[in-house]
């Protein structure tokens, strides 16, 4: 297993995350999206795995704007340029990939 998770220094689920991996002793690499954020292609692979809407964080106050951008690829800009409107965490493994805490599917990954 490759795992990456991306996440906020201060998301609670970011945490449970980390935690989750930590207590089965999988090797994982954090990454704090608000700082390094993801690439193009890391976004993109996501995306593909659990579709656009599930990556946008719709408790932000600026991601309402999200809802006026007719399409996917503009949306997906937004989200690159702006990583605090991604729901974290963003948990890969290779081409798979999970938005927010999800153990019931890292489970099938081990």
């Amino acid at each position: 297993m490759n795992i990456q998770i991306f996440g906020k220094s201060k998301c609670f689920d970011t945490k449970k995350a980390e935690r989750y991996f930590k207590e089965r002793r999988v090797k994982f690499q954090a990454v704090d999206i608000l700082r390094y954020g993801m690439s193009q292609k890391e976004l993109q692979s996501v995306v593909r795995s659990v579709g656009l809407e599930a990556l946008i964080d719709w408790k932000n106050p600026d991601a309402d704007l999200l809802k006026y951008l007719a399409y996917d690829g503009d949306k997906l800009d937004k989200l690159f340029e702006d990583p605090r409107l991604i729901k974290t965490p963003v948990v890969r493994n290779g081409k798979q990939a999970t938005v927010g805490y999800a153990p019931e599917v890292w489970k099938t990954w081990e």
